[in-house]
C-alpha cells in the first residue's frame, strides 16, 4: 500500500468514526435523511459513487486521482445520478408490488408498497423486493447507464474541467464514438442480472431509510468490479 492508500482510508475512517461513537450524530443524520432525502440522495452519491470511480482509477494506474479526470464534474454527475435514483425508488417501490397484486399476487394490506416496510422476512416481501429490483434494472437502469457513458465520454472529452462540463454536449457525436458492443456485453448484459437486481433485492428488503446510502455503497463496489475488468480486458490485448 502507498502513502496515499492510507490518507484516503484514515480521512474515510475519521468521517464515519462518530456515527459509531456519538448516537446524535446518527440520530441527527437520521433526520435530515427523512427531512431532505433528495438533497441527501445529491451529497451521498456526489461522495461515494465518485470515491468508487478513484479507487477504480487506483486499480487501473495506481493514483486516486490524475489531471483531466475530472474529480468535480463526475461528483457532478452523480450527484444528479442520485437523485433520479431516489425519484426511481419511490417510482418503481410502489409500482412494482401494485403490478404483482394486479397479476393476482394477494397482499393483506391496502397498499401493497407497504410489505417492504414491515420488519422482518417474508416470501411476499422477497417477491415484492424482487419485482423492484427487476424492474427498476431493466426499465430505469439502461437509461441511467448510459447518460452516465455519455456524460463521462464528455468529461473525458474536454479534459476533465468543470468550464468544459458546461458546455453543450455533442450527444449524436458520443453516440457514434462509443463501444456499444463493450457497453451491451459487460455493462448492461452481465452486471444487471449478475450484480444488481440481486443486490438492490436485498436492498429493499433493508429499511426504508438506509436504501439510497447503501445503493450509493454499491456504486463504490461496482467502480472496483469495472476496474477489475478493465484490466483483465487490458491484458487479454
Amino acid at each position: 500500500m502507498k502513502r496515499s492508500d492510507f490518507i484516503v482510508f484514515g480521512v474515510i475512517i475519521l468521517a464515519l468514526l462518530p456515527f459509531f461513537i456519538f448516537p446524535p450524530v446518527l440520530n441527527a443524520y437520521q433526520e435530515l435523511n427523512a427531512a431532505h432525502g433528495y438533497i441527501l440522495s445529491f451529497i451521498k452519491f456526489a461522495l461515494l459513487a465518485t470515491f468508487g470511480e478513484c479507487l477504480g482509477l487506483r486499480i487501473r494506474i495506481g493514483i486516486y486521482n490524475r489531471p483531466g479526470f475530472g474529480l468535480l464534474p463526475r461528483a457532478i454527475v452523480w450527484g444528479f445520478l442520485g437523485v433520479t435514483i431516489k425519484f426511481a425508488f419511490v417510482i418503481f417501490g410502489e409500482g412494482a408490488p401494485m403490478m404483482l397484486k394486479t397479476l393476482g399476487v394477494h397482499f393483506s394490506m391496502a397498499n401493497p408498497g407497504d410489505v417492504l416496510r414491515q420488519p422482518g422476512f417474508s416470501w411476499l416481501k422477497l417477491l415484492s423486493a424482487f419485482s423492484v429490483s427487476a424492474t427498476l434494472n431493466l426499465f430505469f437502469a439502461p437509461v441511467f447507464m448510459t447518460f452516465h457513458r455519455i456524460t463521462d465520454m464528455h468529461i473525458i472529452s474536454t479534459s476533465g474541467t468543470l468550464r468544459g462540463f458546461f458546455t453543450p454536449i455533442p450527444v449524436r457525436k458520443y453516440i457514434r464514438e462509443a463501444d456499444w458492443s463493450a457497453f451491451w456485453g459487460f455493462v448492461l448484459k452481465m452486471t444487471i442480472p449478475i450484480f444488481w437486481i440481486p443486490a438492490q433485492t436485498l436492498n429493499f428488503m433493508l429499511p426504508e431509510g438506509s436504501r439510497i446510502l447503501v445503493a450509493a455503497v454499491y456504486s463504490v463496489i461496482l467502480g472496483i468490479l469495472l476496474s477489475l475488468a478493465s484490466l483483465r480486458h487490458t491484458k487479454r490485448h
